[in-house]
This record gives structure tokens, sequence and C-alpha cells, in this order.
């Protein structure tokens, strides 16, 4: 994840959302590649390369989809006479 902007974007992202717990991890933690992946939880199966980059695309259009939202909602406010700071308590981290 981009901890700027907290949009997903690695494989990594892709593994935590397909199954709760810690059932994946690296043969090599400071090289997180596919080639480096390894199940722990024997009643998962390894997705394939191909299946990760499609779920990282899924999620992140996801969060592309919730970012407009938020974009949107912030305008609204801001048109209504909320100041930037009002609206960065209001959403958090990420607001702007």
């Amino acid at each position: 994840m981009n901890l700027e902007t907290g949009r997903p974007d690695h494989i990594e992202d892709a593994l935590v959302s397909m199954h709760k717990g810690q059932w994946f991890g690296w043969s090599d933690a400071s090289n997180k590649i596919y080639a480096n992946l390894i199940i722990h939880d024997e009643s998962k199966t390894k997705p394939t390369e191909e299946e990760l980059n499609a779920k990282l695309i899924e999620i992140q259009n996801e969060f592309d989809g919730k970012e407009t939202k938020r974009a949107s909602a912030k305008q609204k406010l801001q048109d209504l006479g909320l100041t930037v700071d009002e609206i960065k308590e209001a959403f958090g981290i990420w607001a702007y």
C-alpha cells in the first residue's frame, strides 16, 4: 500500500484481501515478489501470478471509486463553507 495515499500498489495488498489471517509469507521478506511467495495455510491454494495481478487491479479500482466519491464529498463540504482543516479533521490522514 502506498503510505502517502493508502492506495493498494503491491501483490501483498491483493493477498491480504483474499483471506484472513497469516496464510502466506515470503521466502525473502526483503524481496516480496511472486517467486518468493509461500503459503503457510494448507487449506489455501497458491493463487497464480495472473490472479494476484487481477485482484490487485480490482482492489485498486475499488479504492479509486471510493476516492472519487470522497473527493466529491470534500468539494461539496468546501462549497458549504468548511475549511480544509475542518475537512481533514472529518476525513482523517488521507484527506488531502
